[in-house]
């Protein structure tokens, strides 16, 4: 089986080739730029699987250059990390929001960055094709949600998610009714423990709600349940 390719987007060469040593020895094919602009001539020109972008870059910055990739057709499903020296909330928030897949601050462990590629990486392979099956289909109300092809169509409106918001919507969906706790949607969606960065969640909430939601702030189908977590319920239930 071919190696993963990581592209690792830094301006400090010493994150560079500290990067370069400890994916390597993890079995990762590793490319390099220093700039935001190179490392978008790399992902036109490359076969990539995952970026690791640094926030904070000389030029086109980090977010700009995800801006720049969910905005391209071609390579708005790139898997994406963010790593950020910073520590406001709102740089985080923004990330997310821009569809960053996730998030690591620096100084990092070795140990867990390669945890989060991997699990990233799990969560992106691509599903097997061929006929959708009855059970990869929900429908509530005007919802429907195709698991086989990731698509959600609201009424006559298709409404392209990515890959954390539709996991996270599914989820919910499939089990209507129930309340999930924040902790719980980190370990099951994410894949791991989030170090108590329940705000992820809230992120992608508030996302979904904008897109499936008459009203993001009288949601219909995505309940916050005060003090727990969240529930998908049935219009009008």
């Amino acid at each position: 089986m071919s190696k993963k390719v990581i592209l690792t987007v830094d301006d400090e060469e010493h994150i560079l080739e500290l990067l370069k040593y400890n994916l390597e020895s993890n079995s990762f094919s590793i490319l390099q730029a220093d700039t935001g602009e190179k490392a978008l001539e790399i992902i036109e020109t490359e076969k990539i699987d995952l970026v690791l972008l640094d926030q904070m870059l000389p030029g086109i910055d980090g977010i700009q250059v995800l801006k720049t990739i969910r905005n391209t057709e071609q390579f708005k499903k790139l898997p994406v990390i963010l790593l950020t020296a910073k520590s406001e909330e709102i740089d985080t928030v923004i990330g997310l929001e821009m569809g960053a897949d996730d998030y690591i601050g620096k100084p990092f462990g070795v140990h867990e960055l390669v945890a989060r590629i991997k699990a990233v990486l799990r969560r992106t392979e691509e599903e097997p094709k061929g006929e959708v099956k009855v059970y990869d289909l929900i429908t509530i109300d005007e919802v429907l949600i195709n698991k086989s092809t990731h698509t959600v169509h609201i009424k006559d409106k298709t409404i392209e998610l990515p890959l954390k918001e539709f996991e996270l919507l599914y989820l919910l969906a499939k089990n209507r009714g129930r309340v999930f706790s924040r902790d719980y949607l980190l370990e099951k969606i994410w894949g791991y423990d989030y170090y108590g960065e329940t705000r992820t969640v809230d992120v992608h909430i508030r996302n979904l709600r904008k897109k499936i939601e008459d009203d993001d702030k009288n949601p219909k189908f995505i309940k916050t349940v005060r003090g727990v977590g969240y529930k998908f319920i049935e219009k009008g239930k």
